[in-house]
C-alpha cells in the first residue's frame, strides 16, 4: 500500500485563497497578536514587578533598624507563639522610640526569657513594632519569584484571550457553516444552486 505524504501549508490564513474567510484573517490577526503580547508583554510584566518588589524590600531594610527592648514581663509560663517560631511566646517589652517617647509591645522571645532582659527589636522609620526586613539576597529571591509569577499570568492572560477569541470565531464558523448547508441540502427540500 502506498503512503500518501501530506503537505503543510505555512501561513495559510495570510494567502489569497477562495476559502479564505474573513474569520480566518481575523483569526490569525488574533493569534500573531497574542504571541506577541504573551512574549513582550509577559518580560516587560515580569521585569517592571520584579523591580518594584525589589525596590520596595530594599525600601523596607532601610526605612526598618534594630532596638534594644526590655522585657517588662516574665516570659515563663506563656502560650507559644506557634510551632513555626521555634517554641516562642509573645512576652510584653518596652524600648525608646526616636522622637524619645517610650513604646510598649507583645515581642516574640524564648519561653525561660526572665523580665529585665534586653532584647532586640525591629521597628519603623516612627518607632512602631515591626517584622525584620529581608537580607539582600532573600529580597532579591523573592522580588525574582514574584517577577516570574507575573511574567507567567500575563502571557496566561494573553493565550486565554486568544483561546476565547477563537472559540467565539469557531462557533460563527460553524453558524456558517450549518447555515449554508441547510440552504445547499437537497435532503430537506433545500435547492442546489
Amino acid at each position: 500500500m502506498a503512503r500518501t505524504q501530506r503537505s503543510t501549508v505555512w501561513l495559510w490564513r495570510w494567502r489569497r485563497n477562495p476559502l479564505r474567510r474573513r474569520s480566518d484573517v481575523l483569526e490569525a490577526w488574533v493569534l500573531l497578536t497574542a504571541c506577541v503580547l504573551a512574549l513582550v508583554g509577559g518580560l516587560l510584566a515580569g521585569l517592571v514587578t520584579q523591580g518594584a518588589v525589589e525596590r520596595d524590600l530594599d525600601r523596607q531594610r532601610v526605612e526598618r533598624q534594630a532596638v534594644t527592648a526590655v522585657l517588662v514581663e516574665d516570659a515563663k509560663g506563656k502560650l507559644s507563639a506557634g510551632a513555626a517560631d521555634d517554641d516562642r511566646v509573645w512576652a510584653t517589652a518596652r524600648w525608646t522610640a526616636p522622637d524619645g517617647s517610650t513604646r510598649t509591645s507583645q515581642t516574640k522571645v524564648r519561653p525561660d526569657t526572665p523580665a529585665g532582659t534586653r532584647v532586640t527589636v525591629w521597628t519603623d522609620q516612627h518607632g512602631v513594632l515591626t517584622s525584620k526586613p529581608v537580607t539582600h539576597e532573600e529580597a532579591r529571591l523573592q522580588a525574582d519569584l514574584v517577577g516570574v509569577l507575573a511574567a507567567v499570568t500575563a502571557s496566561g492572560l494573553a493565550a486565554a484571550g486568544a483561546h476565547v477569541t477563537r472559540a467565539c470565531l469557531d462557533r460563527r464558523r460553524m453558524e456558517q457553516w450549518a447555515a449554508d448547508w441547510a440552504r445547499t441540502d437537497t435532503r430537506r427540500g433545500g435547492k442546489t444552486t
